[in-house]
Order: structure tokens, then C-alpha cells, then sequence
């Protein structure tokens, strides 16, 4: 018997033209991997419900839950830098709206999960790796307090899917405060469908923002300043999203779509991890500017709603987006203060900061363990440091510069993580699923990523960087 799940749908409710209605397609003999029960208690769902027989068909597209419409949604995108009109869920299915207990609306997506009018030539399936990556790396950066998209279950299909070689197929459940991107915006305002934008733009605010009804530039504004929040957080500890396309941006300020990503290592800011990416475009310091790119991208969707002439919905859009640059720097700022433990705001403080980040590009340093490693100079052995940035009369002559703002160690250990995502680390417990149906690496690391500030006995090898013959410089989007 079907499971009824409590959704109350607001967007397939919107225009015909926003989505495709259809059904995942079944799959051979769905199998559970992972049910989020955290995140299922937080959706109000009984995790023992998703683990039964009943939601595993649900969660691998073998069942519609009862009351469940899905759909397909469409949207457009830049991709490096070239505009694609169509894209979509190529390979996804939006099951419902979740209002959970603490009052926040959720999508609940399933994504592998088969084709749909915008597969765009491709199977509409996942493999297994892929999926564990997206569910490993959206629970790192949930602990890490970053906003993000996070999955609630992965099945395995019973099928292989064709890449390089074939693959286990699986299926996820990702959950989401709205999948809304600007290339959804780009999609309309492409065709000229004002009527569209304005209906698009109506829903997100009332969805997202709340208080801005009406207020199309507030929107803007408030977009871009989470934006901003969210680019600052991402470089704040290491991480580099890999493909920083307008369709993978959201309006609701969280971070998707985990292919190509990684948390950066040897502190280097051109450092690059996509496959794809062969001139350095998304690169860790190019994220803030093409943040700014995407989001002109968001304004010129919207000037139409800005103002009725198009010269001065321009300028409009241009003031906006000039708050973009002082935001970010605000925020990233602000907690690189943090990392160091500063107790108050200073002028020099940028530049005790850019002479940190110069010695550690120079020494090649990690750039999770530096900042943590500093905790421990701040209480007095500054050893550690020393072996990360070198026993260098400039490291000494910086190191003295700071102690002089006395540093707060144990602030500092509250924001400077001492577990990541480590790229080899998550490639073996990848490897460890996809070749020998073993996610007993996957479960370990998961368990040391939910508390990435508290340094436990026992986890000392999650917290080192990759040996020279473990180093995995590349990744790929798994489509």
C-alpha cells in the first residue's frame, strides 16, 4: 500500500509552463542504503516509515506516495559561461512540499530517479558514487553551519548505469528549502515571458522573503546578500563548489548540486577541482566574482520589474549589485577574525590576515589544520604551526603581531573546523560502495563529520591531509 506522506504543494500549483507533470521511473529492485534520521525528525517523518519496504519504493521512484503529484521543474543556465535556453531536471523528480515541525517548507526531490522531457540525451539516471558524495558533502557543510541542500536517503536500484564503465545505479532524496535557481528567472525572461518572471518573482519572494511582497529590487538585494553570506562561508573553510553555473545557484541562499567539489588542502587560491574546469573559471578565488557574475545574470532577468524604462531598471540592477563586493568582503572579513580569534575589529587586522594567507600559499600549508593549529599558539605552543608554516623569521615576526591581539583559543576552536570532507577520503569510502557494495567507510566518515569541531581520540587519520600517493586533484559530475 502506498505511503501518504503530509505534502502541501505550492509550485506545481504555478502556470503549466513551469514544469512537466510525470512519474519517476521504476526500478528493478530498489535497495536502502541511508535514511537521514536527523533530517527525517526535522521534516516530521518517522524514519522507521522511510526505512520499510513501503518508502524505500517510494524513495527509488518504484511507488507515488499517496496525494503525490511530481513534477519535472524547467530552467535555463549559463554552464561556464555559455547560456543553455533549456535545461531542467534532467534526471530528477519533485515529489512535494514538506512543512516540517519548526514551520519551513522543504521540497522533497528525488534525483536519478529517470528521464523526463529535459534529459537532454542522457539516461535520467545516478550512479551509486555520486549520490554518497552529494550526501557526505551536504552533511559537512550542515555541520559546519553552512546552508545547504542535504539528502535524506539513498537507494541503490538494482541496475547499472553506463558512464566510463558500468556503475550501480542508486536513487536520492534530496531535500531543499525550494529548488528555484536563477537560470529558472533566465528560462522565462529568454522567451520574453515578463508575465512569467513577474509570477516567478511573486512566489519566491512570498516563499523565501516574506516581507519584500511587491518590493522586486528588495528581492534582488536580498539575494545577493545571501549570496554573498554563502560564497564568504564557502571560502571561510576551504571549499570549492567546482561548477558555479547560474543553474546551480539558488534564490533560497543554500548551496547545491555537490558534482565536481571539494574542500581545498595545500592553501593555494587558483587551486581547481573540477574535471571540466580547464581554464580555472569557478577556481576557489574566482568564486566571489563569478557569484557577482551570476547574479547580474538574476538582474537582468529581473529589470523588467525594476522599473518600466529600460535605462533606468539598469541602473537600478547596478546599484544593487554594487552592494555585492562590500557584503562579501564584510562577511569574509568578519570570520576570518573569527578563525584567528580577533576580540575586536581593527584596521590592520586585513593585513595580519593577507600576510597569514601569503605564508601559507608560500609553505604550502593546509589550510584547515593552520587555522587550527593556531588555536594551539594562541594557548602558548605555536610547534604545530611552525611545522604547517615553517620556522621562518617572517611566520615568527607575524606570529608575534597577532599574540599581541590576544587571541581567543577557544573561540577560535568553535569556528575552525579540525574535520573536513577530505577529498581521499571521500573517494575510498566512494570506491569502497561502488566496488565492493561496502559503506562501512562511508558510515565512519559521516560519523566524524557530524562534529567538526570537537577533536576525538581515534579519528586522528580523518583529520591529516592527503599522503602524496592519496592525493585526488580532480573530480567529476558523475552525469
Amino acid at each position: 500500500m502506498p505511503i501518504r506522506l503530509p505534502f502541501d504543494d505550492s509550485y506545481r500549483h504555478l502556470p503549466a509552463r513551469f514544469f512537466t507533470r510525470l512519474d519517476p521511473q521504476p526500478v528493478a529492485a530498489p535497495k536502502l542504503v541511508k535514511v537521514n534520521h536527523p533530517l527525517a525528525v526535522a521534516l516530521g517523518l518517522d524514519p522507521a516509515l522511510l526505512e520499510s519496504a513501503e518508502g524505500v519504493a517510494l524513495m527509488s521512484g518504484a511507488a507515488v506516495a499517496e496525494g503525490s503529484a511530481p513534477i519535472a521543474q524547467v530552467y535555463a543556465g549559463h554552464q561556464f559561461g555559455g547560456f543553455s535556453p533549456q535545461l531542467g531536471d534532467g534526471r530528477a523528480h519533485l515529489l512535494g512540499e514538506l512543512v516540517g515541525p519548526d514551520g519551513v517548507r522543504r521540497d522533497l526531490q528525488l534525483k536519478g530517479s529517470g528521464r523526463t522531457p529535459y534529459s537532454r540525451g542522457g539516461d535520467g539516471r545516478a550512479a551509486i558514487g555520486p549520490m554518497l558524495r552529494e550526501y557526505i558533502i551536504g552533511e559537512a557543510m550542515h555541520a559546519l553551519g553552512i546552508p545547504t541542500t542535504r539528502a535524506l536517503a539513498v537507494v541503490t536500484t538494482g541496475e547499472a548505469v553506463i558512464r566510463d564503465t558500468p556503475l550501480p545505479g542508486a536513487v536520492m532524496t534530496r531535500v531543499a528549502q525550494s529548488h528555484l535557481r536563477v537560470g529558472t528567472f533566465q528560462f522565462f525572461a529568454a522567451r520574453g515571458d515578463v508575465e512569467a518572471v513577474r509570477t516567478l518573482a511573486d512566489y519566491a519572494i512570498a516563499r523565501h522573503y516574506p516581507g519584500l511582497a511587491g518590493d522586486y529590487r528588495g528581492f534582488l538585494e536580498a539575494v545577493i546578500a545571501r549570496q554573498a553570506a554563502l560564497i564568504a562561508r564557502w571560502m571561510l573553510v576551504g571549499f570549492i563548489h567546482g561548477v558555479m553555473n547560474t543553474d546551480n545557484m539558488t534564490i533560497s541562499g543554500e548551496t547545491i548540486d555537490y558534482g565536481p567539489c571539494a574542500f581545498m588542502e595545500a592553501y593555494d587560491p587558483a587551486t581547481v577541482f573540477s574535471s571540466i574546469d580547464h581554464y580555472g573559471r569557478y577556481a576557489y578565488a574566482n568564486q566571489p566574482r563569478i557569484a557577482h557574475w551570476n547574479l547580474t545574470r538574476l538582474a537582468e532577468a529581473l529589470l523588467p520589474l525594476l522599473a518600466e524604462e529600460e535605462e533606468r531598471a539598469i541602473g537600478i540592477a547596478k546599484e544593487s549589485l554594487g552592494g555585492f563586493a562590500q557584503a562579501f568582503q564584510a562577511a569574509w572579513l568578519a570570520g576570518l577574525r573569527a578563525k584567528l580569534g580577533l576580540r575586536a575589529a581593527h584596521e590592520e587586522d586585513a593585513g595580519l590576515i593577507e600576510r597569514l594567507l601569503g605564508l601559507m600559499q608560500e609553505a604550502k600549508a593546509d589550510f584547515t589544520l593552520t587555522f587550527r593549529r593556531l588555536g594551539e599558539a594562541a594557548r602558548g605552543d605555536a610547534t604545530a604551526a611552525r611545522a604547517l608554516l615553517g620556522a621562518t623569521p617572517a611566520f615568527d615576526d607575524w606570529l608575534a603581531q597577532w599574540r599581541i591581539c590576544e587571541p581567543d583559543a577557544a573561540a577560535m576552536d568553535t569556528v575552525n573546523p579540525i574535520y573536513i570532507a577530505r577529498n581521499h577520503l571521500v573517494e575510498e569510502a566512494l570506491a569502497a560502495a561502488t566496488t565492493r557494495a561496502d559503506y562501512t567507510p562511508f558510515e565512519w566518515l559521516l560519523t566524524v563529520l557530524e562534529k567538526p569541531f570537537e577533536e576525538r581520540p581515534g579519528y586522528e587519520r580523518f583529520a591529516q591531509p592527503a599522503r602524496e600517493d592519496e592525493r585526488v586533484l580532480a573530480t567529476f559530475c558523475g552525469t
